[in-house]
């Protein structure tokens, strides 16, 4: 779990500089502050896809914070067993704000070209529209 604190710190350092009018937040008050942010996050697992002389980003999966165990505790195992090799990106939100973006590159065969895309985007609740 301390990737994705990390991975969220600079988030977390601006939103006490915004919200809570502190510039210079500990350690502890971000942790604090992570601790009551994540449960409510989710992540967008996509893959970097060659087309012609440029690259996509194939959404390949979706995952609220109680649904990313594997993904968060072994994220290169994680991604190599169920998607294979490549060079994938994992997106964080917190509703629809991003939080921020890590990238993982396991090296294997690529099974997720054989996967399909995702075809709508999660981070958009379209009941409440």
């Amino acid at each position: 779990m301390d990737w994705v604190f990390n991975t969220f710190s600079e988030y977390l350092e601006n939103d006490f500089k915004k919200r809570v009018g502190n510039p210079n937040p500990t350690v502890a008050d971000l942790w604090q502050a992570f601790q009551l942010l994540f449960p409510a996050t989710s992540a967008q697992l996509l893959v970097q896809e060659p087309v012609g002389n440029t690259v996509r980003f194939k959404p390949l999966a979706f995952y609220h914070a109680d649904e990313m165990g594997p993904l968060i505790e072994t994220p290169m195992e994680y991604l190599k067993q169920n998607f294979g090799g490549g060079k994938f990106k994992i997106n964080f939100y917190h509703g629809m704000q991003f939080i921020a973006t890590i990238n993982f590159k396991p090296e294997g065969p690529e099974i997720w070209r054989e996967l399909p895309e995702m075809e709508t985007d999660p981070t958009i609740d379209e009941t409440k529209t």
